[in-house]
């Protein structure tokens, strides 16, 4: 996931802010009124809002293009000085309103707690010059992107004209569009790949609670409903829940992590998973990524930057935290461990198939897979998805068994499961480096093949051993 390669260029649209921190102690309450009194320390300017997300994608190695709106005065002089920090983010598509002040959001500390927090912000809507203005820099932006952002902070610059425009120009270029959402639903996002709400949100949105991984999907079902897309529901303590438009749901437990701040956390989430897209990986894998990058940025201190070398390292603890060879693990771990993996260079090999009864057919057939690459990857179909596909007396052993049987095998790194028919949405989610079938498949007929071409990984069909085949064990066993 986060391999040497750059990812394509980010497009963030939206509401750009400074997040000023002025951070002191308090050791008295004021004699003039019931408050307490801030010995002044020192102040700190970052970006804040939409130039978060900017700064966080530029800080996991994606070139960023920020469309924003500042005013023309001091603030927007220390935004351009933040961002200045984050070599990648072209900031020539920023539109200046002499009208309005830029967004500025001052907090008062002292030590971890946070006194009071002054906005200083209009949030009307743009003149007709300045919309067209920002259209402009817009449809510009995203004639270089691979990935468009929508952070839509409800402070005036995502208007109708301005989001209708920007989908427009997405759809003929063929990039997708991620929204962070702030609307009361969701409708204005028509057109758009993926939609970020968080708890508050999507009840917002819908009506429904999100109480259970169950309810999420559900309320995440109709959220899509409303703009005909994928959701991301953002839960907080109970991590991520990935809705996807053919019905299948991903559910990603939150990270174990010492929470100091939860400021920007959502920005550098949507960040990475942007980042995860424009490298070519799949949106379950830059799920996986965007949980990762969330639980290391409320451990930080105030709206803060996670570093790729800090990523990187996460995804590299996490794979080793919930890996053993062999193991029999989630679709979302799996996801997980594969991005860790990917990380380093390793070539990750995938096979299928059934596997109900191991034989020297099936250890050739893993053998030579395995020789393909530096981890291989098995997955096995349900005991649901096998009865359909080989009749009711099938499998002769359930799919605990067999994944235990398979992990002991020396050259297998990992098993997961997979209840559909085929595994095209588990190879789509992983993106493996190759894809293995056996020799007695035209390379047309094997699933996922299109997809792993398509994203630079190869087909590899592989020979089999005569006369081998689990059908005729059972033959045999009952003659």
């Amino acid at each position: 996931m986060l391999a040497e390669t750059q990812p394509g260029t980010i497009a963030v649209i939206g509401d750009v802010m400074v997040d000023r921190y002025i951070t002191g102690s308090v050791s008295r309450i004021s004699p003039e009124a019931p408050v307490p009194v801030l010995v002044h320390g020192e102040e700190r300017i970052v970006p804040g809002g939409a130039a978060n997300v900017a700064a966080n994608a530029a800080a996991l190695g994606a070139p960023v293009v920020l469309v924003g709106l500042v005013g023309a005065d001091g603030p927007a002089d220390l935004l351009r000085a933040a961002l200045a920090a984050h070599p990648g983010i072209s900031l020539g598509a920023m539109v200046v309103d002499a009208a309005r002040p830029t967004i500025t959001k001052t907090r008062v500390m002292s030590g971890r707690q946070q006194i009071v927090r002054i906005d200083a912000e209009v949030t009307r809507p743009c003149g007709i010059a300045v919309e067209t203005a920002l259209i402009a820099a817009a449809r510009a932006a995203i004639a270089q992107a691979s990935v468009v952002v929508l952070s839509d902070y409800a402070k005036g610059v995502l208007s109708d004209g301005v989001i209708a425009a920007v989908m427009a120009a997405a759809k003929a270029k063929g990039v997708p569009v991620i929204v962070d959402p702030k609307r009361r639903t969701f409708e204005a996002y028509r057109g758009a790949s993926l939609v970020t709400p968080n708890r508050r949100e999507l009840a917002e949105a819908t009506g429904l609670p999100d109480d259970s991984d169950a309810d999420a999907a559900r309320a995440a079902e109709a959220a899509g409903r409303q703009f005909g897309g994928d959701v991301l529901v953002t839960r907080a303590e109970k991590g991520m829940t990935l809705w996807r438009r053919n019905g299948r749901v991903l559910h990603v437990p939150a990270e174990a992590r010492e929470v100091f701040d939860v400021s920007g956390a959502g920005d550098t989430a949507l960040a990475a998973l942007a980042v995860g897209l424009a490298g070519g990986q799949s949106l379950e894998a830059s799920v996986g990524m965007a949980n990762a990058a969330a639980a290391l940025a409320v451990a930080k201190l105030g709206t803060a930057v996670v570093t790729r070398a800090e990523l990187r390292a996460a995804l590299e603890r996490d794979a080793v935290r919930v890996e053993q060879p062999g193991a029999l693990v989630s679709l979302a771990d799996a996801c997980r461990i594969v991005a860790a993996w990917k990380a380093n260079g390793t070539r990750v090999v995938f096979t299928n198939g059934c596997f109900d009864l191991l034989h020297p057919g099936h250890v050739s057939l893993l053998e030579q897979a395995a020789s393909h690459g530096d981890r291989l990857v098995v997955a096995l179909n349900s005991d649901a998805s096998v009865k359909r596909l080989k009749g009711p007396a099938r499998p002769l052993q359930d799919e605990q068994a067999r994944a235990r049987v398979m992990g002991a095998m020396r050259c297998v790194d990992l098993v997961v499961l997979f209840d559909e028919d085929t595994p095209l949405e588990t190879i789509s989610a992983l993106l493996p480096d190759v894809l293995v079938k056996g020799a007695d498949y035209a390379p047309d007929e094997v699933v996922g093949a299109d997809v792993v071409q398509a994203n630079g990984g190869e087909l590899v069909l592989v020979s089999l051993v005569a006369g081998q085949s689990t059908s005729s064990l059972v033959a045999k066993a009952r003659t």
